[in-house]
């Protein structure tokens, strides 16, 4: 072989050798690079994960926020037209509520009411207070009654047989307040006796119009009771 051909031979080689030397060392400088970088994201990951769990602890305030944006939203109330302006049910119903016990009247109660005047047969008074008995037409005080000649003071008889039954007792009323102005309409009871119902009974007043006690004094009529009789001190 030619000395020139084995030099040119040997050259190739040692180019070739250069080449693959210089290959692996790339490929060792890029592994390397690639370590590193790997690692320092793992250092930073390694740092972000604290922080992370401390974002993740909130405060009581942050949760409560938190869940109300979580409620679903409650749909707007029906636009009720013109230029009123919609008002929450409750609210709209509350004040409904409020109005009708204002203007409706004040509920009756039974209230024991002291030693009662008798006025009339179907009048009383507590003071300046006058109480009309309920389902009654009161008869004046000064009502007579009779043919002429059997004539007899009916009305006051009438007012005497009622202040004979209360004898200066308390009653019962069902009456809105204690405290009334003028004149007040309603069922009182000695006990458990009606006072408008005794009277009725005994024929001592007549049964108001569409009054539930027209079928007693019917009968106490039928019957020549009270002012509907003869003069009782005759008897």
């Amino acid at each position: 072989m030619r000395p020139a051909a084995i030099f040119t031979g040997l050259t190739g080689m040692v180019v070739v050798a250069g080449l693959l030397m210089a290959g692996e060392a790339r490929l060792r400088g890029g592994a390397v690079g690639e370590e590193t970088t790997s690692a320092e994201e793992t250092a930073t990951a390694a740092e972000a994960a604290p922080a992370a769990g401390k974002a993740a602890a909130i405060s009581d305030d942050q949760a409560e926020m938190i869940a109300r944006s979580a409620e679903p939203a409650v749909p707007p109330a029906p636009d009720p037209g013109g230029d009123v302006a919609p008002k929450p049910a409750n609210i709209a119903q509350k004040a409904e509520t409020t109005a009708g016990q204002a203007a409706g009247p004040a509920a009756k109660k039974p209230m024991e009411l002291a030693r009662p005047m008798v006025e009339n047969a179907g009048m009383l008074s507590f003071g300046e207070r006058k109480l009309q008995l309920t389902g009654i037409v009161p008869t004046p005080a000064d009502r007579i009654c009779g043919p002429a000649g059997r004539q007899w003071p009916c009305g006051m008889m009438a007012k005497t047989a009622l202040r004979q039954l209360l004898r200066n007792r308390s009653v019962t009323c069902d009456v809105e307040t204690a405290e009334w102005k003028e004149t007040v309409t309603a069922a009182c009871r000695l006990g458990t006796q009606d006072l408008g119902s005794w009277l009725a009974e005994n024929g001592w007043a007549e049964a108001a119009a569409g009054s539930p006690l027209a079928g007693i004094a019917e009968t106490a009529r039928q019957a020549g009771k009270g002012v509907y009789g003869a003069d009782p001190r005759r008897k």
